[in-house]
């Protein structure tokens, strides 16, 4: 039986991998707070090891304010780098494997054609650098690792794109949403189940691993998705990168190939489009 603890446990991904164990009855699956469970506290991750004695950790703990990491460099390196190069050398030490979260701004984003694990990481932004130095610490600390890049992370819970839209969308009559960048929506929840999976499956086919739900998408397609299947009255403008600066440069066309992740492990990957109403109507519900 597999011992399972995640890290960062109170935010989107750890709250979708919450609501999975109990949908499925997971029991061996455990939660600390992140006091309990700082992965920039030695004397805290000693003693969350000894309690729990994990096979597997999950660290879903990341600094992912992408325009205030520019301004806050030292603390995103911490979190991202540093915590999770912490991690990885406990588990080490204890002979756990571990599943690190990362991201599509590993990459620079400039060329329109699928992205596999193999090309050239070149981030464009402070989040997307400490998150890239974070997966080397990972892979030069621990042999024993998945490392699961995903993008435009939506759920339920915390603050997230689709939260967001439905607000100011209930708020105004008219919104401008950015056209020009391209990736690919992904359900929390989705990403959650395809974790599991990796866990359940036993294998020791370590390395890198792209996750996103299928298809491709712009902020602006994302967001008229959001509108069109909530029903919420609101005109929706495209508008280009330039006539929205932000503190932080974005890729501009982020899709990841998922090809590795689906055979290896048996994966089945939704529509980002049919993984939007299903998180919709849950929301509705809520």
């Amino acid at each position: 039986m597999n011992n399972i603890v995640v890290f960062g446990a109170s935010g989107q991904l750890g709250n979708c991998l919450k609501a999975f164990a109990e949908k499925n009855k997971a029991d061996l699956i455990y939660f600390p707070s992140e006091t309990e469970a700082n992965i920039l506290d030695d004397d805290a991750l000693n003693q969350v090891f000894e309690k729990y004695k994990p096979t597997y950790s999950i660290n879903c703990a990341a600094y992912t304010a992408v325009d205030k990491a520019e301004d806050d460099k030292e603390m995103a390196a911490k979190i991202n780098e540093t915590g999770a190069a912490n991690l990885a050398r406990h588990c080490a030490k204890s002979g756990s494997a571990l599943v690190h979260v990362s991201t599509d701004f590993v990459f620079k984003g400039d060329k329109p054609a699928l992205l596999s694990e193999d090309d050239i990481a070149e981030p464009i932004n402070v989040y997307g650098q400490t998150k890239l130095d974070g997966e080397l610490a990972v892979k030069a600390l621990l042999k024993q690792h998945f490392i699961i890049r995903t993008s435009w992370l939506y759920s339920e819970y915390g603050n997230n794109f689709v939260k967001t839209m439905l607000r100011l969308g209930a708020e105004r009559d008219e919104l401008k949403i950015i056209a020009d960048q391209a990736g690919t929506p992904t359900y929390a929840m989705d990403l959650a189940a395809a974790i599991m999976q990796v866990i359940s499956s036993g294998s020791t086919a370590y390395g890198v691993y792209h996750y996103s739900n299928e298809g491709v998408a712009s902020w602006f397609d994302f967001a008229k998705a959001i509108f069109d299947i909530s029903g919420t009255q609101v005109r929706a403008l495209p508008i280009k990168t330039s006539e929205y600066p932000t503190r932080a440069v974005r890729p501009a066309y982020s899709v990841m190939d998922k090809s590795k992740i689906k055979h290896t492990f048996n994966i089945e990957i939704p529509y980002w489009r049919d993984s939007l109403a299903v998180c919709i109507d849950r929301l509705k519900n809520m």
